[in-house]
């Protein structure tokens, strides 16, 4: 039995929940998200407080309830403070920098610049030519594109170079002794 699920979601009071049976859609500053909710739950909303249960004769409605209380949560998280995921490039030569369209161009010591297209909803920033900040109000989203762009050069364990997160510590290996 989950114990996430049992604890209610205390909505803010600039936050807009609207229910109609399993689809949920959450209104903040920054935009709105929206969810269907797996059959298996059981969604209320009284008093700015949202409670999730398991409907009967399911088998897994319990772990299906606290899943979506936290997808839930994170949700009403994104439209009211926007989520971030900060990159660093390490490395001879490796630069960083957005253009006006979002296109985030990279040169990452390949013979060619790596162009990566944004989504509409996600904004990002480069304070120095070697960091990347990316925002937006979908945690699954931000996530994602934080991964691909470090799919393009994964830190190596010998020098530490590529592109990594910026809590992320690199093990560097010892170099092989004669």
């Amino acid at each position: 039995m989950s114990r996430i699920a049992k604890r209610p979601i205390i909505v803010p009071s600039n936050i807009v929940v609207e229910l109609d049976a399993q689809y949920i859609l959450i209104k903040g500053k920054y935009g709105h998200l929206s969810r269907i909710i797996h059959d298996s739950v059981e969604i209320k909303y009284i008093n700015k407080k949202i409670i999730f249960s398991s409907r009967l004769n399911h088998v897994d409605g319990w772990a299906q309830a606290g899943t979506s209380r936290a997808l839930v949560n994170s949700m009403i998280i994104g439209v009211s403070e926007k989520f971030m995921k900060k990159l660093q490039l390490s490395g001879v030569g490796y630069r960083v920098s957005i253009t006006k369209n979002n296109v985030i161009n990279m040169s990452l010591g390949y013979s060619h610049i790596i162009e990566y297209q944004l989504p509409l909803n996600i904004d990002a920033e480069n304070p120095s030519p070697t960091e990347i900040i990316i925002k937006g109000i979908d945690k699954q989203l931000v996530g994602q594109i934080a991964a691909n762009l470090r799919s393009y050069r994964l830190p190596e364990p010998y020098k530490g170079k590529g592109i990594r997160y910026s809590d992320e510590k690199i093990r560097i290996k010892e170099a092989k002794k004669k």
